[in-house]
């Protein structure tokens, strides 16, 4: 459907089996749509999986109403992306060039024939997600934020698209194109704004309310009773998603920001085993994302839970920070830790806009050719130190030890030391923050000498500390001193991952003693998932 490159286009190309469509036909309709006839516009929930049997597809701009691409759709073909897996507003308006012959399966019931035919299920879910990876590179999405440049809002908006792997593209409020989208919307001509399609803006424009447009930030009902919470979407809570779903385990993952976690901030990641030249975090954890979906995990975000307890009957009522409530027979504690916030002034003012806590292709494009700091001496503090170097005239990197080599492997430690467009600044420490509109300067003080230095920068990184996100558990399970959940044995438990409290389990960084690598939170989340099983079934036996 999208500007295809010649691996997806052959890729198209193979039909399914005849077996698969005889499969099509049994679990659907057959339908026939004229020439011309919109079959999905963008904003509209994929309600049906369409199979090309004669006819022709092509992919429309929602204003011009042009074809938007070179390439279109014959017979054999299916349309569609991973929205369809999630249930999301469709990124793509769809029109019929000919007239066309087609089979529609209703989707609850083509989930279900996917899950139960896994090698039409592999066809479909790569050529899926090839097409979303397309959309993002070929800028073709009818999602548009105009302005971003001007509102710290519409950063946060932006980050959240791109963490999320959801395509839109950026227009300046000059743009010709920018005024005839918000003119035909309704919107003020010279303010940002978040256009969908070609008529619609979204207003008050942040991440919950773009999530909830796109059918993102699900509606979960009052009665909805899942076998387990999974509450946290890096790389613990993925694995864990994905293994229950295989398990057949009713799950839902409910996470503040994006899929990622942490590890989604990380531009590239290159000792995790099956990617020698590397991978970053958030290609890794979106992966897996789609492998849960597939299963049937259902996805809430960004939705954050405040609040967690336990009923007469042994199930978990967790509250959302919208006020809904979700009630599930097992809770996998795998919300990770959070950069810690520093106690300079004016952080809160600049955060979004000049103070970031990610280093990814978003943030590398607001520092382009500028100088950046980077405070903190960890791997994810290095990884961000490489990928941002590669865009910035001169990288800082803030370390207030002596030295790398205690919180740092050692292969990216020597590259850093290395490369001449970083220089490591040891034990040094940001004091201050100036600017205007923006982040200007910053103030840097030596541990050493005590002196302190202006320099100029609109981009500072920070990246110190982790400090876990537990507060919502109620006293629910016991912690450590920093809170961190206690498990295993340092829990009074047999299995690792155990809580104090039965029912309760906590994976990957949140975990007290937990290792603190991708590897091992994708290992705790995978292998959690039995022990659930057994909990959930124990409940339910009479």
């Amino acid at each position: 459907m999208e500007s295809l490159a010649p691996d997806l286009r052959q890729m198209q190309r193979t039909p399914l089996a005849e077996n698969h469509v005889e499969a099509l036909r049994t679990a659907g309709s057959e339908k026939h749509f004229q020439a011309g006839a919109i079959i999905i516009e963008a904003g509209d929930r994929p309600e049906e999986f369409i199979y090309l049997v004669s006819g022709e597809l092509e992919l429309v701009d929602p204003l011009t109403r042009e074809r938007l691409v070179p390439f279109t759709l014959g017979a054999n073909q299916f349309m569609g992306d991973t929205s369809f897996l999630s249930g999301a507003a469709s990124p793509q308006t769809v029109r019929a060039v000919q007239d066309c012959q087609v089979i529609a399966v209703p989707r609850a019931e083509m989930l279900d024939l996917m899950s139960r035919i896994p090698e039409m299920s592999d066809i479909i879910i790569t050529v899926f997600a090839a097409r979303r990876r397309r959309m993002i590179e070929d800028g073709t999405a009818p999602l548009v934020l105009i302005g971003v440049d001007k509102s710290p809002e519409l950063r946060n908006v932006e980050t959240f698209l791109s963490r999320n792997r959801l395509p839109y593209r950026c227009l300046e409020v000059s743009d010709p194109e920018a005024q005839e989208l918000c003119q035909a919307a309704g919107a003020p001509h010279d303010q940002p704004a978040v256009i969908l399609g070609a008529q619609e803006a979204i207003a008050q424009a942040t991440p919950a309310a773009v999530a909830q447009r796109l059918g993102l930030d699900l509606a979960v009902g009052h009665d909805d009773t899942f076998d387990v919470l999974i509450v946290g979407g890096g790389p613990s809570g993925v694995a864990a998603a994905v293994y229950a779903g295989a398990e057949g385990l009713r799950a839902i993952v409910v996470e503040e920001l994006a899929t990622g976690g942490q590890a989604g901030t990380s531009s590239r990641i290159e000792n995790y085993m099956g990617f020698p030249t590397g991978i970053s975090g958030g290609d890794l954890v979106w992966r897996g994302e789609v492998q849960a979906l597939k299963f049937g995990t259902r996805f809430a975000m960004p939705r954050r839970v405040v609040a967690l307890v336990k009923d007469d009957r042994g199930a978990f009522r967790a509250t959302l920070d919208n006020g809904r409530k979700i009630e599930a027979k097992a809770v996998v504690i795998a919300t990770g830790v959070q950069y810690r916030r520093l106690p300079l002034a004016r952080l809160e003012e600049f955060e979004g806009n000049g103070i970031y806590y990610a280093a990814t292709e978003t943030e590398a494009r607001y520092c382009r050719d500028g100088e950046v700091v980077i405070i903190g001496g960890g791997n994810s503090a290095g990884q961000a130190a490489m990928y941002l170097c590669r865009s910035a005239k001169h990288v800082h990197l803030m370390v207030r030890g002596k030295s790398l080599g205690i919180s740092m492997s050692e292969y990216l430690s020597s590259r850093l030391e290395a490369d001449p467009g970083i220089t490591i600044h040891y034990e040094t420490e940001v004091v201050g923050l100036h600017g205007d509109q923006g982040l200007t300067e910053v103030d840097v003080r030596s541990r050493v000498t005590g002196r302190t230095t202006t320099m100029r920068t609109g981009a500072v990184f920070v990246m110190v500390g982790a400090a876990p996100n537990t507060e919502w558990l109620s006293s629910l399970v016991e912690l450590d001193g920093k809170g961190f959940v206690l498990t295993g044995s340092l829990a009074g438990q047999g299995f690792p991952y155990a809580t104090s409290m039965p029912g309760i389990f906590a994976v990957g960084d949140v975990r007290a003693g937990s290792v603190k690598r991708v590897a091992s939170a994708v290992g705790e989340g995978s292998v959690v998932i039995s022990k659930v099983w057994d909990h959930v079934n124990n409940a339910e036996a009479p």
